[in-house]
């Protein structure tokens, strides 16, 4: 194991034997409002800059975890190939936290689709370590969990939480300061829609094509500042109920971070042609005076930010849009 690792994980462990047979767990995905696309160290997925996000409240991956006599993946009924590309990358994060001859048993359900630019990492790697918290009884804080989970997956951070949340940068090298966060603000009627334009696996996955932006974007140089303009801004918006001021920024960070994706070489290009399509309508919607805004992450899909009172509106104008209150329970 990696020294930095196997030093922030016996920090956080108070031991390594199950008290249980099983664990489960519950996490959400989220959607990045100030995006993360960056690390300042690989290993302990230490990002370039703070990000902040909204959950998806009912959206996201339910997680169980048992102890087997071998290692086996079930991802929404279906036996995965353990030799996988997705049991691989679980079941080597999960090693983290198991002895040599301790085996899992993982059913997963998802209600997002996976690697199609959704967060679907972030919840299946928060709602493992939350499943890995109550099958070892360990009561980990949230931000400890945090930490756990950003190791798995950066975004994952953010996923221990419901609402808005921020991931600090932090600065320490061993990352114990790089954690996710809940801010404290409750929006009722911030609504998120969602329009899955393909729910097909990413080419490029995330992790790739981070990489790929970092080493040849040329643009890719002025992202920090970036985000350092947007993260306080959108922060204060929540605070202030903002939405409009929240919308706009949180779009042209979203387009900020393709430009960077798009400028490397081979360029990173998520967009179809129905994502295009999909942002000149929003733009139009908005030119006739209906207060919406997109976003995308990794991936075709995008994200609609909006208030209760333009559900209607925009049902119309995008039938097969899925409607999603983060607040509502």
């Amino acid at each position: 194991m990696n020294p930095d690792l196997h030093k922030i994980i016996s920090s956080i462990l108070p031991h390594t034997q199950p008290r249980k047979q099983a664990g489960q767990a519950y996490a959400p995905a989220n959607i990045a409002l100030c995006k993360y696309w960056g690390k300042r160290q690989e290993s302990l997925k230490l990002p370039l800059t703070g990000s902040l996000s909204i959950s998806l409240a009912q959206l996201g991956t339910h997680m169980r975890i048992e102890l087997s006599e071998t290692d086996q993946l079930i991802i929404n009924d279906e036996a995965q190939d353990i030799r996988g590309k997705a049991a691989t990358r679980l079941f080597e994060f999960l090693s983290l936290f198991r002895a040599p001859d301790t085996h899992f048993k993982i059913k997963s359900l998802n209600t997002i689709p996976m690697a199609a630019g959704l967060a679907s990492s972030a919840s299946a790697f928060a709602s493992a370590v939350n499943a890995l918290n109550d099958l070892y009884q360990w009561e980990l804080s949230a931000q400890q969990r945090s930490i756990l989970a950003r190791i798995g997956s950066g975004s994952a951070s953010r996923s221990i939480y419901q609402g808005f949340v921020e991931w600090h940068r932090g600065e320490q090298a061993d990352g114990m300061d790089s954690f996710a966060e809940r801010l404290d603000t409750e929006w009722p009627d911030f609504r998120i829609g969602i329009l899955t334009l393909s729910d097909a696996k990413k080419t490029v996955g995330s992790s790739e094509g981070m990489q790929r932006t970092i080493e040849s974007s040329t643009l890719f140089e002025s992202w920090p500042a970036q985000v350092d303009k947007d993260l306080p801004v959108i922060r204060q918006a929540i605070r202030d109920q903002d939405f409009d001021t929240l919308g706009k920024t949180a779009e042209q960070n979203a387009l900020s971070m393709h430009a960077t994706m798009i400028s490397a070489w081979p360029p990173v290009l998520y967009w179809r042609p129905e994502s295009v399509a999909t942002l000149h309508q929003v733009h139009q919607l908005r030119q006739q005076g209906l207060s919406v805004y997109a976003t995308m992450d990794a991936g075709p899909n995008v994200k609609l930010l909006f208030k209760e009172k333009t559900r209607n509106e925009l049902l119309q104008a995008f039938p097969g849009l899925q409607v999603v209150e983060p607040f509502s329970a």
